[in-house]
This record gives structure tokens, C-alpha cells and sequence, in this order.
């Protein structure tokens, strides 16, 4: 039973880990990964289709409105989507022990540090996650 208990134990910290670990990695790759995309296509456009500068120029304005766009459309959701993180974390705050709950709340507090530090940055923070 008590080897059951601890190999349970480590799996779930595994666990745990991972899903930390990966929202770490997720958070700080996502802004250069989607710049990385844009250079890649717009490359493999040029080198396909000779592109003239001109027409790199407004394709490159394209992507910039199509962004802008993008970025209007998830503003416009922010607020549902807040509540529906409100909610989850509502939730999951209901099954947590006190020392749990004081743990996960410096949880929060920390992923909202990376987040504001992530927007300074020039980034986009991450969705509503834990």
C-alpha cells in the first residue's frame, strides 16, 4: 500500500511538472514561434513565386492587418473568456486543502508576473490555463 501511495505520489508530480513546464514553454515561444512563421512563409512565397519587393511590401501589410484583425477578435471574447476562467479557477479553488489553496494562489500570482512581464516584452500572454 505505502509503495502504491508514493509511486502514485511521483507519477502525479510528473504530472503536475509537466503541465507547469509546458505552460512555461508555450508562454515564452509563442510570439517569436508566430514571427518565425510569418518570415518562413513569406520566404518560401518569395522564393516560390518571385515575389517583386512591392509585392512583399503589401503582403507584409497584409499580415499586419490580418494580425490587428486577430488581435480585435480576441479582445472582444476577452471578457467571456475571463469569466470562464474565473469560473474554472472558482472551481478548483472549492476542492483545494488551506495549504493547497495558499499554493495555488502564489501559483497565480506568479503566472501573472510572467504574463506582465511577457506583454512588456513585446509577447502575447498566454490563454486562461490553470
Amino acid at each position: 500500500m505505502t509503495i502504491a501511495l508514493y509511486v502514485g505520489l511521483i507519477f502525479g508530480s510528473g504530472v503536475v511538472l509537466g503541465v507547469f513546464g509546458h505552460s512555461l514553454y508555450a508562454v515564452t515561444t509563442v510570439r517569436s514561434n508566430s514571427e518565425d512563421l510569418r518570415k518562413k512563409t513569406l520566404a518560401e512565397m518569395q522564393s516560390r513565386m518571385k515575389l517583386s519587393d512591392d509585392q512583399v511590401s503589401k503582403i507584409n501589410s497584409i499580415m499586419d492587418e490580418t494580425r490587428a484583425r486577430f488581435h480585435e477578435v480576441r479582445e472582444r471574447y476577452r471578457p467571456q473568456m475571463d469569466a470562464l476562467q474565473k469560473d474554472q479557477r472558482d472551481k478548483v479553488r472549492s476542492i483545494l486543502s488551506p495549504a493547497q489553496l495558499a499554493e495555488y494562489e502564489k501559483m497565480l500570482k506568479e503566472r501573472e508576473q510572467r504574463e506582465e512581464h511577457q506583454k512588456q516584452n513585446g509577447g502575447r500572454a498566454s490563454g486562461p490555463g490553470i
